[in-house]
């Protein structure tokens, strides 16, 4: 009877996906089939899971292997186009140094931004920040910056935050764990009477840890070597120019 039930949907289902659960006599007690989908199901050591593909760019005219239906290829074809789109979407990219974890206690040493449109670097904001306190020694030897350099080139907080804020106007945004960022930033908008801003935000660690699951970590290092890009030399500038070519490889 399930055979003929499933022999049955697969000769009726012509577009869209199926899966059949059943119960087995194996140490799982469970069996899969499907139909009309990527995903497969696998054994690894007596237990059955179902594989992922690995995310795949379909080039221009590249046949789709038999057995797609077309939904599946509408689908596909979707995805090409938003990756493409994607590569050539205006956005700027971000990136803070600040004097510590906590955006209520510490604050921003470094803006950098990097305006992207159609997929190319066109503009760029850097701004050092005077401080009122010593810059912590861990800061210090992991930028390479210091008091001294930042009493000296360094605008006042509230002018560089304002530069900062007029330079990504409502654009997208994208970053590394840009939360992290966001949430100095909100913390310095409240604390100069700033309104915070609403932009559009795109955080590129989540993406890297979807589409890079077998590195051993998901560092900024660690993916610029993966990606054999520059590794960060933990400056807000050249850092916010590395998510952007992450970003692009992300996206590949």
């Amino acid at each position: 009877m399930r055979d003929a039930l499933w022999e049955r949907i697969c000769l009726h289902l012509k577009n869209g996906r199926a899966t059949l659960v059943y119960s087995t006599d194996g140490e799982q007690r469970l069996a899969f089939r499907v139909h009309n989908t990527s995903w497969k199901p696998v054994d690894l050591d007596g237990i059955t899971l179902m594989r992922r593909p690995l995310p795949t760019a379909l080039a221009e005219g590249e046949a789709l292997r038999p057995g797609f239906s077309k939904a599946a290829q509408r689908l596909i074809a979707q995805r090409t186009q938003a990756k493409r789109a994607r590569a050539n979407a205006d956005y700027i990219s971000i990136d803070l140094e600040t004097t510590g974890l906590n955006p209520t206690t510490d604050t921003i040493v470094e803006y950098g931004a990097v305006k992207v449109e159609h997929g190319e670097p066109t503009q760029t904001f850097s701004a050092l920040v005077q401080q009122t306190t010593p810059l912590p020694s861990p800061i210090a030897a992991l930028t390479s910056l210091d008091d001294a350099t930042l009493a000296r080139e360094g605008l006042p907080p509230e002018q560089a935050l304002a530069g900062f804020l007029a330079f990504i106007g409502k654009s997208p945004l994208i970053g590394y764990n840009v939360t992290f960022d966001l949430s100095f930033l909100r913390a310095a908008c409240t604390r100069y009477a700033q309104p915070p801003p609403t932009n559009l935000c795109r955080d590129l660690l989540p993406l890297a840890r979807r589409k890079c699951s077998d590195l051993p970590n998901h560092r900024l290092e660690t993916l610029a070597q993966h990606f054999a890009l520059q590794p960060p030399p933990h400056r807000a500038l050249p850092d916010a120019l590395l998510a952007h070519h992450l970003y692009i490889k992300l996206n590949e």
